[in-house]
Formats: C-alpha cells, structure tokens, sequence
C-alpha cells in the first residue's frame, strides 16, 4: 500500500480536534435535537449512545484505518485496498462536492441570524403560529442569502488554503475550546429557566413503550450527519494521522466529544421549548418541526420570549456558526485532497477549483428558495433535491460498498492490525460487524429512505 507523502497533523490532539470539529456540525444542534424531540426523546437518546460505541465506533475507525494505511485521499485509496475500486473513490467524492455547496448555503443563513440577534433586527422574528416573515423573506431574496452564503464560503476556504497545520488544525485548536465553552453556557442557561426541569425529564428519562424500529432507524441515520460518516472526511484526516497515534484512542475521543455536544445541544433546545411553551402539547408541537423550521423559525422566537433572549440568540447563532464552519472546512479538505493528489496541483489552485464548484452548486441551492422555486423536481428544492440525493441515497451507499471492499476484497486483517486491536475476540467481532452487521444496517437507512420518499 501506499506511502504517506504529504504533511500531516503536527500532533494528536492537532487530529482530535479537527476531525471532532468536522463531526461537530449542523447535525449536532438542529437534527439531534429535533429527532430527539420526535422519537420519544430519552429512548432515542439511549438507541443512539448504543449504537454510537459499538456501530459507529467501528464504522469510524475503519475509516481512520483506510486512510493512514494508505496514506491517501479518497480515490487512491480505494484502489490501495484494491485496484478493482479504484473508480468507486469517484462515486464517494460526489458526496462531499454535492453537500459542501448547499452547506455553505446554510452557514449563510446561520451568519446572518447571528447578525440580525447582534444588531436587533428582529422585529420580525415573532408571527403569529410557526411562521417567520423575516425568514421567508431573507431566503426568498436573491442578493442577500447568496451574500452571506459567499461570505461563509470564502471564510471556509480561507481555512482551508492554508493547509493542513497551520489553517485547518490551527483554526480547530481556537474554534473548538470555544465551542465547548459557548455550548455548556447555553445549555446550564436552558437548563436554569423555570419549567425546564420537564424538558430534561423527556430528553433523559427513556420510555420504552416509545420504542420502535423507527426510532433505532432514525438514530441509526442520525450517525452519519453526527460523525461525520461515508463523506471522505475520515478517510482523509486519517492519512495525514502520525502513525504513532492510537485509532482507537482518537475514535473514543471523537465519539465521546461528538455524542457530548449532540446531547448539550438537545439540552440547549428542548428545555428551553418546554420552559417558554409550558409543556404539553405547545411543546410537542415545537419541537414537531424539522431542519429550517426549527433552527430559523422556532428557536428565534422561543429565544425571543426569553429573559435575555437577545444575547442568547447572539451566543447560540456563533455556537452554531464555528460548528458549521468546522465541518465545511473538512469537507472541502476532502476535495482538495484529492485534487492535489491526483491532479498534482499546488494547494491554492485545487482551492480556486473547489470554490468555483462551491458557487456554482451553492448559489443555485440559494436561488432554489427565490427566483427559482419553481424549479423543482419531485416537490424538493434545488438544496432539498441535493440534501436527499446525497444523505438519503449516495450515504449509504458509500457505507456500504467501503464495509464490503475493507471486509472481503483486501487485506481485512492488516486494517484490524492498522486500527490496533490485538484481542482475538474483539478481532472477530470486528470483522463481523464490518462484514455483515454494518451493511445491512446501512441498507435498511437506505431502504426507509427511499421508501419515505415515495
């Protein structure tokens, strides 16, 4: 297999942070949440801390492995492990291109909350039921979302031409003690208005009545967006690893930090939605709606109706803002990786490269909200349709295919050897999760996904 020709992390904690950063994303603080909220709260949070240590773990790992052991992006990879699959590196690299653009998009809208909260423009946020004019509004322009959304994709790509120690590590060494510190302020600040103490109780306390394969399915799905899975990024990140590191050990890392800010997430929101809805059904009904709705509609308004709503909303808004840009600036390194390598191409240009197929794909996702909503394809929006094709179809799939590839068509024992697991019954373990367990569970996502799509 290959060797490792480019520079890497400067240390352990360099690679820790930055692939916590790039799990640490939108992911974490609007879909847990909201998925928390619908699927039975405390008995979601149990399946997914479950899943998280034994299925995701190994999914994790196995990507760190791929990449330190061959020491290249995505597509040299694959054909390291083995020559036949060199083309499906291609197929995995469509997921980051096809997500980093419309991600970008709502990094945009997100700064631009941020600023609104900042400077008091929220007159507007509060309507009547769940509606936001200001929301409809700044989405259903032209000018402005593209503004914001340029200038979160010029700062991602900033990052990220600076290289691998002194852009992406540095930036993840600043962004992420402060993320920590902004998260555990907003969640003891939920957690201290009166009638929280409720939200807590349905986040924590688990039902089991509530359980059901949809619950285990959607906290099965939600590994991907929290961990950051089947997107290049890990296989990336691991081959600039120093050899040296513990994959297990950094995996642990990872997982715990990822699970950690996914759950101080669902404390900032769900307590603070039972504390100004008083609970019961106005509740339910709050924390009913999903991705935009929840983040740009309800939260602003619950925030709102809190003492000191307006500095709150500021501090969650630049929560939000540094997660988002940690996972933009990962997934945009996996492009340029690959690009570098394949195409030998100075770091600068690859970037020029990868921002030119940033506005192209990300303003018309912004567009798809404006003067081209009527451009639709089976009722999705321009970033619905990109947000669909790659998280409910191409996801999976990658998943999938780098399950079957690391378990039956390479050397399965020498990325067991390359991960560090000496124990023969953890070794078979291992590979029966890799070989069986894992893909089916994957097809089953992919399965549920197209079938709610029908």
């Amino acid at each position: 297999m290959g060797v490792k020709k480019h520079r890497g992390f400067s240390s352990k904690l360099g690679f820790v942070l930055a692939a916590a950063g790039s799990a640490v994303g939108l992911g974490n603080l609007w879909r847990f949440p909201y998925l928390a909220a619908q699927y039975g709260g405390g008995i979601f949070l149990l399946c997914y801390v479950l899943l998280a240590v034994t299925f995701g773990f190994c999914l994790l790992v196995l990507e760190i492995a791929i990449g330190r052991k061959t020491g290249k992006g995505v597509i040299g990879a694959f054909a390291a492990l083995n020559k036949k699959f060199r083309w499906f590196g291609f197929v995995c690299l469509i997921v980051p291109i096809i997500i980093v653009p419309y991600y970008c998009v709502i990094g945009g809208w997100v700064f631009k909350y941020m600023w609104a909260f900042l400077i008091g423009d929220t007159a507007s946020f509060v309507e009547t039921g769940l509606s936001s004019q200001f929301y409809q509004n700044f989405i259903g322009g032209a000018w402005e979302p593209i503004l914001f959304f340029l200038i979160f994709a010029g700062a991602t790509i900033f990052v990220v031409v600076f290289g691998v120690q002194k852009g992406i590590e540095r930036v993840s060494k600043i962004l992420m003690p402060l993320l920590a510190l902004l998260a555990v302020f907003l969640a003891v600040y939920s957690v201290c208005q009166p009638g929280a103490l409720e939200g807590l109780k349905k986040l924590f306390v688990p039902n089991f009545r509530d359980f059901n394969y949809e619950t285990l399915l959607a906290a099965l799905g939600q590994l991907f967006y929290s961990m950051s899975l089947a997107m290049c990024i890990m296989i990336t990140y691991g081959s600039y690893m120093k050899k040296e590191a513990s994959i297990q050990k950094s995996g642990r890392q990872i997982s715990v930090c990822d699970t950690i800010f996914a759950i101080l997430g669902a404390v900032i929101i769900i307590p603070s939605i039972f504390a100004v809805t008083g609970g019961g059904a106005a509740a339910e009904d709050a924390m009913s709606n999903s991705g935009p709705s929840l983040m740009f509609i309800v939260l602003p308004q619950i925030f709102q109706s809190m003492a000191g709503g307006r500095i709150i909303g500021v501090v969650f808004f630049i929560l939000v803002l540094f997660a988002a840009l940690t996972s933009s600036i990962s997934l945009v390194e996996a492009i340029v990786a690959v690009l570098r390598e394949n195409c030998h191409l100075k770091r600068w240009l690859a970037c020029l490269i990868v921002l030119g197929i940033m506005l192209v794909l990300g303003i018309l996702s912004s567009l798809g909200f404006g003067p081209l909503s009527a451009l639709q394809i089976g009722g999705k929006t321009i970033l619905d349709l990109f947000d669909y094709v790659s998280n409910s179809i191409l996801m999976p799939i990658v998943a999938i295919v780098t399950c079957i590839v690391a378990g039956f068509f390479t050397d399965t024992d020498s990325l067991v050897d390359e991960i560090g697991i000496r124990s023969r019954g953890y070794r078979i373990y291992y590979k029966i999760m890799i070989r069986y367990l894992a893909p089916i569970c994957m097809a089953a996502i992919l399965i549920s996904g197209l079938f709610l799509s029908l």
